[in-house]
């Protein structure tokens, strides 16, 4: 040891409590960023927890009530009583500074952080019977959570939930992202939701990437939300000419010929898109740890609201030599892990055994995922496509796919009907089908 005490700083802490003694409002103007675990001594969490308390019940947080959240909690003596909350408010002179104080308080919260986080990793390098893949990805893990101001580390008190609760229906910010399919987002309580794994399997063929790519294009072109697109099936160009055509209604095969005449209409599409916050990552090959490891820096540098995998069979295990069986379920978990570690939907695409073939009825069912029972254990969704046209071409059914539901953790499950537009590779709502047939 070399004598050095961990950061801390007492009087920011009491300023932060004193201010908001001082005035009730100022807690709202911390309570999204400061926790009570950034304070370093355990009464000035009490009494900020208690405070949070109060405000999820929309009671004022002043030294009566305070008090009395403290006193129900049994916790009014140990912090000192009565007495030393006034000396709180009487050593604040104002308010108006709350934000600076509660900056301090979590900055020397997330440096203790880093030196605990940095003694775990050096533990981890000393350990030589762990692979260095997974010894990289364990100390990226701690440093993420680090680097992300890791307020939501260990237990968090239900006041605190709560209070998010009550801020999400304010703001009506839930993190759920549309997926630009109106019949599906109803099925799915308004679309894909924070930490969620969604399975998107079908034969191949049938437009599982198109409708991925769809709702990246809706996402990232239209409601300017942050999209990652991990291909590891199709190059970086080949996405391009997909959300080109989706863009425009062009056929696919020809949009490559309208850039070299300069179309005016493929051109401006480019201009539009180009300025979309969507990026792609083609690398073959690739580990789940290689994904993770690179989801967290793209998250951490710029807004990701949906990750899509395309496909889950084409990544490889962090833990080679297992079965076929044992790697899939392995890379699904791991991704399931990965949506809740960074707070957004992941939607990865998945392929079909070659049983659905031998039956007479090829709508998929849950049995038919491929390579792992685990699939449909890890995934809040599960979603199929299944495009009668593709089995029996005189059917009435042209140009509509059917998206069975055979999973779901927000509501129910069953069909849902939407457009498909197979030059294009485009899905879309049957209401906007209705709207364009009606303008014809």
């Amino acid at each position: 040891m070399d004598g050095r005490s961990v950061p801390y700083d007492l009087s920011a802490e009491r300023a932060v409590l004193g201010s908001i003694l001082l005035d009730r409002e100022a807690i709202l103007v911390v309570r999204d960023t400061l926790s009570a675990i950034d304070f370093y001594l355990e009464r000035h969490a009490q009494i900020y927890t208690a405070m949070l308390a109060c405000v999820t019940v929309q009671v004022p947080p002043d030294l009566t009530t305070i008090a009395d959240a403290l006193r129900r909690q049994g916790q009014l003596d140990g912090i000192g009583g009565l007495s030393a909350l006034g000396e709180l408010l009487a050593e604040t002179p104002t308010a108006v500074h709350i934000e600076y104080y509660a900056e301090i308080v979590t900055r020397t919260a997330t440096l203790r952080r880093l030196i605990e986080v940095g003694g775990q990793i050096t533990a981890l390098g000393y350990d030589e019977r762990v692979d260095l893949a997974t010894t990289l990805d364990a100390a990226e893990q701690k440093l993420f959570h680090v680097t992300q101001h890791s307020s939501g580390v260990g237990f968090v008190s239900v006041a605190q939930v709560m209070g998010l609760l009550f801020s999400d229906a304010e703001t009506d910010d839930t993190g759920v992202v549309p997926t630009g399919l109106h019949e599906l987002d109803i099925r799915l309580d308004g679309g894909l939701h924070p930490g969620n794994l969604v399975l998107l399997a079908g034969r191949p063929g049938l437009g599982k990437t198109g409708l991925a790519l769809s709702i990246a294009h809706y996402l990232g072109v239209r409601r300017g939300l942050g999209v990652g697109v991990v291909s590891l099936e199709m190059s970086q160009r080949e996405l391009g000419y997909r959300l080109l055509a989706i863009h425009t209604g062009v056929d696919t095969r020809l949009v490559r010929g309208q850039i070299r005449r300069g179309d005016t209409r493929i051109i401006d599409a480019m201009s539009v898109i180009h300025a979309a916050p969507i990026t792609l990552d083609d690398v073959a090959g690739q580990t789940v740890l290689d994904v993770r490891a690179k989801a967290r820096r793209l998250a951490a540098g710029s807004r990701l609201d949906l990750l899509i995998v395309d496909y889950l069979q084409l990544l490889l295990s962090d833990a080679p030599g297992q079965s076929r069986v044992d790697e899939v379920s392995r890379v699904s978990r791991q991704l399931k892990l990965l949506a809740k570690e960074l707070h957004c939907p992941i939607l990865a695409l998945s392929q079909l055994s070659r049983a659905l073939m031998q039956r007479a009825n090829k709508v998929p069912q849950l049995s038919d995922l491929r390579d792992s029972g685990a699939l449909e254990q890890d995934a809040d969704v599960v979603l199929f496509i299944h495009r009668e046209e593709a089995y029996n071409p005189q059917t009435a059914q042209q140009g509509v796919a059917e998206l069975h539901i055979a999973k779901n953790r927000h509501g129910p499950t069953g069909v849902v009907m939407v457009q498909f537009d197979g030059p294009t590779t485009r899905f879309a709502s049957l209401e906007q089908r209705r709207e364009t047939c009606s303008q014809m």
